[in-house]
């Protein structure tokens, strides 16, 4: 059995690591690539998708750092196929912070989106941000226009040479993808996950139909290429953008018809740009399990729930009200700062009524179980960005280990509500670091001197290298924690009577943005 292949990793009698070749393998052994229990991101798209056709258009990355334009664009493609396969138009994202994925969704899919978040402060960033954006789409979809036109000419230049060749190309393609086709007269989502009782079909044509759709396709496929790309460009409402005239015509000159016929359509703008211009709508507001959506929301209609790196409880509160509403069909969850989850049997304390973080499911429940902080510290550590050299900031964790010896023995505090924060990066030693970080805490450091805070550096400096081997070890079991958070959500949604489909997909590059995982799930269609 698995207990027995890795008994030996700690000592029976003191617990002790002993094996860390073994300790290494098992970590590996439960982490979820090993597992088996996620869905690939391209098998759920191909069972969402009604056709086959991608969407090509804005580039993110004139808008966002590379890491953010990475989550927004491959969740953002996946939120619209869910939306579409369940017949919706409105969004709410939950935890939107400065709007990235809000904002993307309503401009590049068209989606009406509510991006809630607890700051004000946060909020009104995103909707300023949100401004600026409309404000200059113009002039973006003007290059974009010039960049496909150029494309488009030397195209043109090319293709006397060419085009034999790339219509037997395109046909030879087509005709193999219509044979496949022949094989399959449906394509579910239950296929994805066995046993899951979904019971909704993504339609597929029959394969005759099939392939006078795809031969007329071909036909047309060099002409559509600019208008396809184009449309998606023009998916933002002509009204959502300030437009600025370039007009510097006298009022007083205009005859009283043109006055009228200026006001009218000043009016008819207004109320167009009133109805249709703020696709993407920040709102303020602490969400809780039991937060009720119609009353932040008073347009609330069907509509699916998503969040990008929602922070700590905000995960689990997300489904949780997934699963409450009737309103909402699916829900696209991807989670971060376990750290700050709740936890029902960390301090043994028997509160029945209260909504916790963790553990979400049944099973967990029965059992009691418990990780800690430390283990949801080390499940926030990013094994893959270490394992390509982006290695740990050991002297910051470092100063940070020697600064609480100094706290508990000088100040006597074993605990605390503050914290030190990003002291390191602005310190210019071990010193100005031990002082800016009491500062912070509120602690006199007058009573400490300057040779008392480098005997304790000097005490353990030698130590150094051990605490770097123990984060190492950290860093090895992140995987295995974090995947028993993510087992416990998708228990949770499995649990549940409504739910037709769930499941755990990786959507990101782990090395970009190490908190890769969604949890998605979609309602049954009578829910």
């Amino acid at each position: 059995t698995d207990d027995d292949t890795f008994s030996n990793v700690f000592c029976e009698n003191s617990k002790k690591l002993i094996d860390v070749h073994l300790f290494a393998l098992a970590a590996q052994y439960y982490s979820m690539s090993n597992l088996g229990v996620s869905t690939p991101l391209e098998d759920l798209h191909e069972a969402l998708r009604q056709d086959n056709q991608g969407t090509t258009g804005i580039k993110t990355d004139e808008f966002m750092n590379n890491k953010k334009s990475h989550e927004v664009q491959v969740m953002s493609e996946l939120v619209d196929n869910i939306a579409k396969y369940c017949g919706i138009k409105q969004v709410i994202d939950i935890g939107s912070g400065k709007g990235y994925l809000s904002s993307f969704l309503s401009m590049q899919y068209n989606l009406k989106v509510y991006g809630i978040d607890s700051s004000n402060t946060t909020t009104n960033g995103a909707h300023e941000r949100n401004r600026k954006l409309k404000k200059h789409w113009r002039a973006y979809q003007s290059r974009a226009r010039a960049h496909i036109e150029s494309q488009r000419l030397e195209k043109a230049n090319d293709r006397p040479v060419q085009s034999e060749i790339n219509c037997k190309a395109i046909n030879g393609k087509l005709l193999n993808k219509t044979s496949s086709l022949r094989h399959q007269d449906q394509v579910t989502i239950q296929d994805l996950v066995p046993s899951c009782g979904f019971t909704g079909i993504a339609t597929s044509e029959s394969s005759k139909q099939t392939e006078v759709d795809l031969v007329s396709r071909t036909q047309s496929d060099e002409s559509k290429l600019s208008e396809e790309i184009l449309a998606v460009l023009n998916v933002l409402p002509a009204d959502a953008v300030e437009v600025f005239s370039s007009s510097r015509s006298n009022c007083g000159e205009l005859c009283e018809e043109e006055k009228e016929q200026r006001k009218m359509a000043s009016l008819k703008a207004k109320a167009s740009k009133s109805r249709e211009s703020n696709l993407y709508f920040p709102l303020t507001s602490c969400i809780t399990a039991e937060t009720e959506l119609s009353d932040i929301i008073t347009d609330l209609e069907d509509c699916m729930m998503v969040g990008l790196h929602t922070c700590g409880d905000l995960a689990a509160n997300t489904l949780r009200i997934f699963t409450a509403k009737p309103e909402i069909k699916a829900v696209c969850s991807v989670g971060c700062c376990y750290h700050l989850l709740s936890e029902q049997f960390e301090n043994r304390e028997d509160s029945p009524e209260e909504v916790w973080g963790f553990p979400m499911c049944q099973y967990l429940k029965d059992k009691g179980w418990c990780c800690g902080r430390n283990a949801r510290m080390s499940a926030c550590l990013a094994l893959e960005r270490v394992a390509v050299g982006q290695m740990l900031p050991t002297e910051s964790l470092f100063y940070r280990a020697v600064l609480q010896v100094i706290i508990e023995e000088i100040y006597g505090v074993t605990k605390s509500d503050r914290h030190v924060g990003k002291t390191f990066s602005k310190s210019s030693s071990f010193i100005d670091y031990v002082r800016k970080s009491l500062k912070k805490l509120e602690l006199d450091d007058s009573k400490l001197p300057d040779s008392c805070i480098m005997d304790y550096y000097e005490k353990y400096k030698h130590r150094m290298n051990e605490l770097e081997a123990f984060n190492m070890l950290k860093v090895v079991l992140a995987p295995c924690i974090e995947v028993l958070i993510l087992l416990d959500r998708l228990c949770y949604l499995k649990e549940q009577d409504n739910v037709a489909w769930s499941g755990l997909v990786k959507l990101f590059d782990p090395v970009k943005s190490p908190r890769c995982y969604a949890v998605i799930a979609l309602k049954k269609q009578s829910c």
